[in-house]
């Protein structure tokens, strides 16, 4: 047993409410309306319909935790299951730089099931939620850049986060923990393989993630033992899924380092790969005064797992597989000047001006940028110009980032932006999700969230 995993699930376990700073119960109930607004974006979103009719068909038709999506009851599994497939589809959902994790869309969708189903507070969830993103990212941060190049962190190590919520509302010690992360790990699983062929698998990551995690929680509860070194031991996850691995990232600063916040919002409604260029075009076409039409190339000098992930895709074929080009990203930014969804669900395959554009877009390694991630992404690209001219613009804190936040305005108005894309719900019921989750903190109860569920 290594003392970083001990002291890691001793953390877990000793946490309270009235340790946490202010700053972090402000920005756990910002990342929560961020990833409500995720969620019910995905509603009728391919495709969610078929995790929706699994769900159904495997599932009971009632129970006392929510689907966000239908609104209807189900119990605590197939809610995490389909809230957590529902809130990463239309990559709007929140990243954790150096971890390379989407925390919100495997903890909240665990946590808020398992709330619902035991009656849990407010101010319980928030722990439990706190307590999966702190447990996650030093966990995606132990294995590794490499594990990345193959493994797709949210749904590896994104188990282990929702066990670790769902563990806290359950009330674990430290040994259930170290039980808890054991069974999570042996069931963490996601390739990146699905990006070749634009395939709807991403969204068994999470959803398997979320829901498997609180599968290890619960069945913990019930006496079920894991592996005491699932992350680290000699056939476990760093042995198999790692070449750079390093234990001593497990233990990082707890209880002085809050790693919730430095969590990033996703501005554009892409792969967090493609932001930092994406700002950083944006900069040079607005400082240069330049249109679409007066660029004939674009060089973004990027880290080397933005190749790894977007390399593959040059002639997107759905909406989706069109999130993770960088062409594609970059041309709705040239032509449109945004990259949100509506743009890529009307322009993103259809539009000749932006698929001209894609053309001329090309990725190369750059030292800085590879040197500097993950922990920080930078943002960097060089534009020609018809007249000859090389105009260059680096952003190293793109929009979104703790150094560059979404202020609770913003966040607002990107959760209406979320959710009448989706049309999930009306006016009056997106001022009172956004009014609950400002007072996440004071709620008795964690209630059904929508008014017929």
């Amino acid at each position: 047993m290594t003392n970083t995993t001990r002291a890691l699930a001793d953390f877990l376990a000793e946490l309270r409410y009235e340790n946490i700073p202010e700053a972090v119960l402000d920005r756990c109930e910002e990342l929560f309306l961020d990833w409500l607004g995720s969620a019910l974006a995905g509603k009728d979103y391919a495709p969610i319909p078929i995790f929706e009719r699994f769900a159904l068909l495997m599932g009971p038709h009632a129970g006392k935790s929510e689907i966000l999506t239908l609104r209807t009851s189900t119990s605590p599994y197939f809610s995490a299951f389909i809230n957590a497939a529902a809130s990463h589809v239309v990559e709007q959902d929140d990243l954790h730089n150096s971890s390379v994790l989407h925390p919100g869309t495997v903890v909240f969708p665990a946590v808020l099931a398992a709330a619902q189903a035991e009656g849990k507070s407010g101010r319980e969830f928030i722990v439990a939620a706190v307590a999966g993103y702190e447990a996650g990212i030093r966990i995606g941060e132990s294995l590794g850049r490499s594990h990345y190049t193959i493994f797709h962190t949210t749904g590896t190590v994104g188990t282990l986060a929702a066990a670790v919520g769902v563990g806290k509302l359950l009330g674990f010690s430290s040994d259930d923990f170290m039980h808890a992360l054991g069974s999570a790990g042996t069931q963490a699983a996601g390739l990146w393989e699905f990006l070749r062929d634009g395939a709807d698998s991403k969204q068994l990551h999470t959803a398997k993630a979320a829901a498997d995690g609180l599968l290890a929680a619960y069945m913990t509860a019930d006496g079920l033992t894991g592996a005491q070194r699932i992350v680290d031991g000699k056939q476990g996850m760093a042995a198999g899924m790692s070449q750079d691995a390093d234990p001593r990232f497990l233990a990082d600063q707890l209880g002085s380092r809050w790693a919730l916040t430095e969590t990033s919002f996703k501005f554009h409604a892409s792969c967090r790969h493609t932001h930092p260029a994406a700002d950083a075009l944006l900069a040079v076409m607005e400082r240069e005064g330049l249109d679409h039409r007066d660029i004939t190339a674009v060089v973004t000098p990027v880290h080397q797992a933005a190749i790894d992930v977007l390399g593959p895709v040059n002639e997107p074929s759905t909406v989706h597989q069109a999130k993770f080009s960088m062409g594609t990203v970059l041309g709705l930014i040239a032509v449109h000047g945004k990259a949100g969804l509506e743009e890529f669900q009307t322009h993103a395959l259809k539009d000749r001006e932006v698929a001209a554009f894609r053309r001329l877009v090309t990725m190369r390694i750059d030292p800085e940028v590879d040197d500097a991630y993950p922990s920080k992404w930078i943002g960097k690209v060089e534009v020609t110009t018809q007249n000859g001219q090389v105009h260059q613009a680096t952003v190293r804190d793109p929009k979104g980032d703790p150094e560059n936040p979404l202020s609770r305005t913003e966040l607002e108005h990107k959760f209406q932006r979320l959710v009448g894309f989706s049309g999930a719900v009306d006016e009056s019921e997106s001022k009172q999700l956004v009014a609950f989750s400002w007072e996440l903190r004071e709620v008795d109860s964690i209630p059904m969230l929508l008014t017929n569920a």
